[in-house]
C-alpha cells in the first residue's frame, strides 16, 4: 500500500483549448488544408524568381511564409501535447502520426523557398536588408543561409523529408512509447520509470539500492529493443551527415545551436579538465553520509536536514515570490501558467516522463509538462520550466520565425530561474545543517547539468564514432562506452555497479535530439557567470535581462548576451562558471567542517 503524500498537484492539468477544442475539432483539418493551399500559392507565385524580388516583395513573401508556419506549428503543437498526456492512447498516437505526415508533405512543398533564399548572392541580400521592410528578419535569413554548403537538391531534400516520417521520426516516437508503457514493480506497486527513480532521492539507502536494481532489471528487459533503436538512429544520422558533407557527427547540431565547433570544443575541454571537482565533491558526500564507499545510487541521497515535502501551493508561491523579487514582469508571466491552465503537473500512467516547456506559437502561449511529486527537486524543476515558459512568452513578440532560440541560449532563462529560487531558499534558512543540505542538493543539480551532461556528450561522441567505424553495436559495447565516459567523470569517488552499464538506454535526448546535451552545460556555466554579474552590479541588470529574453532568436547568442557583460567568444569564459562551482564545493566543505 502506498503512503505517498498528496501534493495538491493531482488535479493540475493543462487546458489545450487555446490551441484546439479537441481531437475532433474541425479547425484541425481546416488549418492543415489551408496550409497546403497557401504552400501551393507560394510555389506558384515565387518559385524560381525569389532572387529577382524587390525588398517589399520579399517582405510580403516572408510574412506569408511566417503566417503559414504559425498555423502549421499550432496544429503540430496540439497533436504533440495531446499525445504526451497519454502516449498509450491509439487515437492520440494516430492524430500525431497524421499531423506528422501532413507536416512532412507541407515541408516538401516549401523546400524550394529556403533553398532559393540560401543560394541568393550576398549582394542581393544586402540590398534587401537595407530596407526596413525586411530588416526585422535579418537573423532568420542569416540562419537559413548558413546551411547553404550542406543543402542537397530540391528533389533530394523532399525524399529525405518524406522518408523521415517512417524513419527516424518513427523510431523516436516508438522509443518514447516503449519506455512510456514500461512498468516497474517496486514494494507492491506498479510504477512508471520516473516514479521509480524518485526513490534514488530517498534517505533510506536500502530503498535507493533496491530501486536502482529494479530499474536496471527493467532496462535490461528492454535492451534488445532499445539497442536496435539506438543503432538505427545512429546509422541514420551518419547517413545524413555523409550526404550533406558535415565534418563530424556534432557539426549539424552546432550549426543549429548557432555556435562554431571551436566554441563547443572549448566548452568540452574546460569541463572535462575540471572533473577533479566531481571527485572532490563526492568524497565529501561519502563523508557526510557516513559511508565507506559511495555507489551510483547514493549520489542524490539527501542529507537528513533536507527531508522536506512541498505542496503544489508552496512550490508555486516559492517560485513566484523568487521571480517577483528579481523582476515583477517575470512573476506576472509565470503566474499566468498557474492561473490560466498552462501546466500539466501530476504523474499519470501513460503520460510522458520528465518535464518540458513547449513554446507552441506566438499567437497562443507556452505549455509546461511536469511530473510533480512534492520533493525539492520538483520545485527546482518547476522553477526551471517556468524560466523556459517566461522566455518563450516574451520572445513571442519576435514572430514565429525568430521566437525560438537555439538550444544553447534556450537553457539560460531556465537555469537562471532555478538560481533565483535556490538563492531565495538559502536566504530564508538560518540552520547550518539545513543550509548544508540545500547547498549539497544545489551542487548535485549543477554538477548534473554541467559535468554529467558533458560526460554524456563524451558518450555520444563515443557511440557515434563507434557506430561509423565498427558498424552495428551490441548492447555490451554501448554499455562499455557508457561506463568509460562515466568513470572518467567520477574517478574513484563513486563505485559504479555493473548494472549501471545499461542506464544509457532510457535517455531520450540521445534519440530525439542527438548532440543536445552539451547545451545544458553551456546554459549552466553561462548562467553562473550572469548571476555573478547580477550580484556584483544589480542596478539595471534585471531590466537588461528581460530585454535579452525578449529578443528570442532574433540575433546570434553571443550578441544577445553581450549587453549583460558576457563574451561567449572568449575560450576562457567557461572557466568563470567552473570557478563558481568550485566555490560552492568549498562552501560545502566549510559548512561540513563547522558541524
Amino acid at each position: 500500500m502506498s503512503n505517498k503524500l498528496s501534493s495538491g498537484a493531482e488535479t493540475v492539468s493543462w487546458d489545450l483549448t487555446d490551441l484546439y477544442d479537441g481531437m475532433d475539432d474541425p479547425h484541425l483539418n481546416a488549418d492543415l488544408d489551408a496550409c497546403d493551399t497557401e504552400a501551393d500559392a507560394l510555389d506558384a507565385a515565387y518559385r524560381g524568381r525569389i532572387a529577382t524580388l524587390t525588398a517589399d516583395e520579399v517582405a510580403e513573401l516572408i510574412r506569408r511564409y511566417e503566417s503559414l508556419m504559425e498555423t502549421a506549428h499550432k496544429v503540430g503543437s496540439f497533436a504533440s501535447l495531446n499525445w504526451t498526456q497519454d502516449t498509450q492512447d491509439p487515437a492520440r498516437g494516430a492524430l500525431l502520426q497524421r499531423v506528422t505526415e501532413r507536416g512532412s508533405r507541407l515541408e516538401q512543398k516549401l523546400v524550394f523557398l529556403e533553398l532559393e533564399l540560401a543560394t541568393i548572392p550576398d549582394e542581393t541580400v544586402v540590398v534587401w536588408l537595407a530596407d526596413p521592410a525586411v530588416a526585422h528578419w535579418k537573423h532568420w535569413l542569416d540562419t537559413v543561409r548558413i546551411y547553404h554548403p550542406y543543402l542537397l537538391s530540391e528533389s533530394e531534400e523532399k525524399i529525405l523529408s518524406e522518408k523521415a516520417v517512417t524513419g527516424r521520426n518513427a523510431w523516436d516516437r516508438f522509443f518514447d512509447e516503449v519506455h512510456g508503457a514500461a512498468r516497474y514493480e517496486f514494494d507492491g506497486e506498479s510504477l512508471m520509470r520516473d516514479q521509480l527513480l524518485t526513490n534514488l532521492y530517498s534517505p533510506d539507502r536500502d530503498r535507493r539500492q533496491r530501486a536502482a536494481e529494479v530499474a536496471t532489471e527493467g532496462l535490461n528487459a528492454l535492451q534488445r529493443t532499445t539497442t536496435y533503436v539506438f543503432n538505427t538512429v545512429l546509422a541514420d544520422k551518419a547517413s545524413d551527415d555523409r550526404l550533406r558533407g558535415y565534418a563530424s557527427w556534432i557539426s549539424a547540431r552546432n550549426l543549429g545551436n548557432q555556435v562554431d565547433d571551436a566554441t563547443v570544443e572549448a566548452l568540452v575541454e574546460a569541463v572535462t579538465s575540471r572533473y577533479d571537482l566531481v571527485a572532490r565533491y563526492y568524497r565529501l558526500k561519502a563523508r557526510l553520509l557516513g559511508v565507506e564507499e559511495l555507489f551510483e545510487y547514493d549520489r542524490y541521497a539527501p542529507l537528513p536536514a533536507a527531508d522536506h515535502f512541498y505542496t503544489w501551493d508552496e512550490a508555486r508561491d516559492l517560485v513566484l515570490t523568487s521571480y517577483g523579487r528579481f523582476h515583477p514582469r517575470m512573476a506576472e508571466i509565470a503566474g499566468w501558467f498557474f492561473e490560466r491552465g498552462w501546466i500539466d503537473a501530476p504523474p499519470r500512467p501513460g503520460k510522458m516522463g520528465g518535464a518540458f516547456s513547449a513554446g507552441t506559437v506566438p499567437s497562443v502561449h507556452p505549455y509546461i509538462l511536469l511530473n510533480f511529486d512534492g520533493r525539492s527537486r520538483d520545485v527546482m524543476t518547476l522553477a526551471h520550466e517556468l524560466g523556459h515558459g517566461v522566455h518563450q512568452k516574451l520572445s513571442g513578440g519576435q514572430g514565429m520565425l525568430q521566437m525560438h532560440t537555439p538550444l544553447t541560449s534556450a537553457e539560460t532563462a531556465s537555469v537562471f530561474g532555478e538560481m533565483l529560487v535556490f538563492q531565495a531558499m538559502m536566504a530564508n534558512e538560518n540552520d547550518p545543517a539545513v543550509r548544508l543540505a540545500m547547498l549539497t542538493a544545489k551542487i548535485e543539480d549543477s554538477f548534473a547539468t554541467a559535468f554529467r551532461q558533458i560526460s554524456m556528450n563524451r558518450f555520444e561522441n563515443a557511440i557515434h564514432t563507434a557506430r561509423r567505424e565498427e558498424g552495428e553495436l551490441t548492447t555490451e559495447r554501448i554499455s562499455q562506452l557508457w561506463m568509460e565516459t562515466q568513470r572518467a567523470m567520477f574517478g574513484d569517488s563513486v563505485t559504479l555497479t555493473d548494472g549501471y552499464g545499461i542506464w544509457w538506454s532510457y535517455i531520450h535526448h540521445f534519440i530525439g535530439v542527438p548532440g543536445y546535451v552539451y547545451a545544458y552545460a553551456f546554459g549552466e556555466l553561462l548562467v553562473l557567470a550572469l548571476y555573478a554579474r547580477y550580484q556584483e552590479s544589480p542596478d539595471g541588470f534585471a531590466d537588461a535581462y528581460i530585454e535579452m529574453l525578449s529578443k528570442g532568436g532574433s540575433d546570434w547568442p553571443h550578441a544577445i548576451v553581450k549587453p549583460l557583460g558576457v563574451d561567449l567568444t572568449d575560450p576562457a569564459f567557461w572557466g568563470e562558471g567552473l570557478r563558481i562551482l568550485e566555490g560552492l564545493v568549498e562552501e560545502a566543505e566549510a559548512l561540513a567542517a563547522a558541524q
